[in-house]
């Protein structure tokens, strides 16, 4: 498979996937999946075609780009989801049917993380997982500036705030941290 640019090719999704309990037949949302379906095409591959991922993203150009992808790569158990995830109850996925979501480079975009946190919440079935990987506080020579990223410690408040219990914590790659949480 080939990675289009943007930081993506920084994270090794399967490496990543193992500090979770993916497997056939789950149900899977990549919450702001990004257009390379860098997490998508292999969670996809990863549950099989019981199975089904999500890719959920506020762009619609995204979802089109991961709809290509999907099908050149013979993935038809990816699904596109047009949703503002700041916005508690706008992402078109029913309410605790989700075995475990994905926010992956995403959350130093925002400043709604709490509601981020909620909309996934509010996804993930009971017992379900949350899978948080961003960029770390290290100066990098790329990514977002240093100012915008995310610090765990205020992740993991908020996460705690709404219900979800840390389950891990990780290095994502060289300049990545990953957060594995349980509703």
């Amino acid at each position: 498979m080939v990675y289009i640019s943007g930081g993506n090719e920084l994270l090794d999704p399967r490496e990543i996937f193992k500090h979770t309990d993916i497997k056939a037949g789950d149900k899977i949302a990549d919450l702001g999946c990004g257009g390379a379906g860098h997490f998508t095409i292999p969670a996809a591959t990863r549950v099989g075609s019981q199975g089904i991922v999500y890719a959920v993203d506020i762009l619609k150009s995204v979802l089109n780009s991961v709809s290509s992808i999907a099908r050149l790569e013979g993935v038809h158990n990816v699904s596109s989801v047009w949703s503002n995830l700041e916005t508690i109850g706008a992402t078109n996925i029913p309410a605790k049917s989700i075995d475990i979501a994905f926010l992956k480079n995403i959350l130093f975009q925002s400043k709604q993380h709490e509601n981020i946190f909620k909309e996934a919440y509010r996804l993930i079935k009971d017992g379900g997982q949350l899978l948080v990987v961003d960029w770390g506080q290290g100066a990098s020579p790329f990514g977002p500036a240093v100012v915008d990223r995310v610090k765990p410690a205020n992740l993991k408040e908020i996460a705690k705030k709404i219900g979800f219990k840390l389950m891990d914590e990780f290095q994502a790659g060289n300049y990545h941290f990953g957060l594995v949480f349980k509703k």
